[in-house]
């Protein structure tokens, strides 16, 4: 690789480099949310959520501040609730150790909760102009097919070799970002990981290996992910006088800390159902389907057979919330959306 990738690469993203709330500006701390919202989110899903939450928590103070239930709630339906846990996280050790303003280095930045390599890079590059890649899955995919390289990006050798490649070309100042966004923008939207390429819009096309060779359908060479384990559930919405019931997950673990409708495991007929709420101290008085969901987590599937039950009192849970309440203030996870939809 020489200076022309990524001349080629600030040249293109100067000229076709989408409008994005967080591209207004360099401000470190919402580059920083923006970066751990994207991950395993589509753009456009995230662009509400962003401004929703920037409008809530504009800095570091305001995050470290927030209650974390609320902060469940702003972040709610986005998923993987460990990011926000570790935002706060962050944000509490930004006020603490670095005097509420975002480290510029990428040392310090991978000191803060939930910040590895790749999001340290985007941050020192795009905020602070560092010459700090930002290696992805678009970035891998968009390097190996330039290079012809059928290393497994799957594997972390493959990942720190492509960062070694690109920290040599990297520029510093205005550009670094600009490469850094610029090749991240290549791969969502002309080097795509899914179908046909879109070569002949490529600012690298003339130098891509894949591209004259042919191999855009065999690079980049990825191992296969391990099968997901899967869990069959049954889950409960508990119902008495409008009223339906809660449990908080344990502080540790999968959805850590967060709100949950009850359930057990296994598919369970009816009569099975009732027994074991009865097991559970609830006096159910009826009981019908309620439909079915799947959830897929990064290493396990939920299938869940869903019931919703009338009880006579509210034995059995500290914790009954009207809809409304549940709207406003309960953070449900995602997995959990078919069944809040059934509430009344």
């Amino acid at each position: 690789m020489d200076q022309s990738f990524a001349k080629k690469i600030v040249s293109w993203f100067e000229k076709n480099g989408r409008i994005l709330p967080w591209r207004e500006g360099k401000d470190p701390y919402r580059i920083w949310i923006s970066e751990i919202m994207l991950q395993q989110t589509r753009i456009e899903a995230v662009i509400p959520y962003y401004h929703r939450f920037l409008e809530r928590l504009p800095s570091p103070a305001a995050l470290a501040d927030c209650p974390d239930d609320e902060l469940m709630k702003l972040w709610e339906g986005l998923g993987y609730y460990s990011r926000a846990r570790n935002l706060k996280k962050a944000a509490l050790t930004v006020m603490e150790k670095f005097n509420g303003k975002m480290p510029r280095t990428t040392a310090e930045l991978k000191s803060l909760p939930g910040i590895g390599e790749y999001t340290a890079g985007a941050i020192s590059s795009i905020a602070f102009g560092e010459a700090e890649p930002a290696v992805d899955g678009n970035v891998l995919r968009v390097v190996t097919r330039f290079l012809g390289d059928r290393s497994d990006i799957a594997q972390e050798k493959t990942k720190k070799k492509i960062t070694s490649l690109l920290k040599e070309i990297y520029p510093v100042g205005t550009k670094s970002g600009m490469l850094t966004e610029g090749i991240m923008e290549v791969g969502e939207r002309i080097c795509i990981p899914n179908g046909v390429p879109l070569c002949e819009a490529c600012p690298l096309k003339e130098n891509c290996v894949a591209k004259k060779e042919n191999l855009t359908d065999v690079l980049p060479v990825k191992s296969p992910k391990k099968e997901r384990t899967i869990i069959d559930m049954t889950v409960f919405i508990l119902c008495h006088n409008g009223k339906y019931a809660f449990r908080q997950r344990p502080s540790t673990g999968l959805l850590a800390k967060m709100w949950e409708f009850y359930h057990i495991d296994g598919k369970k007929t009816k009569e099975d159902a009732l027994d074991a709420l009865k097991a559970m101290g609830f006096s159910p008085v009826d009981i019908y389907p309620c439909g079915s969901a799947k959830h897929i987590f990064t290493h396990l599937e939920w299938h869940m057979t869903g019931y919703f039950v009338s009880v006579e009192n509210e034995n059995g849970s500290e914790t009954w919330k009207s809809a409304e309440e549940i709207r406003n203030f309960i953070a449900l996870p995602t997995a959990f959306r078919h069944f809040k939809n059934k509430l009344q």
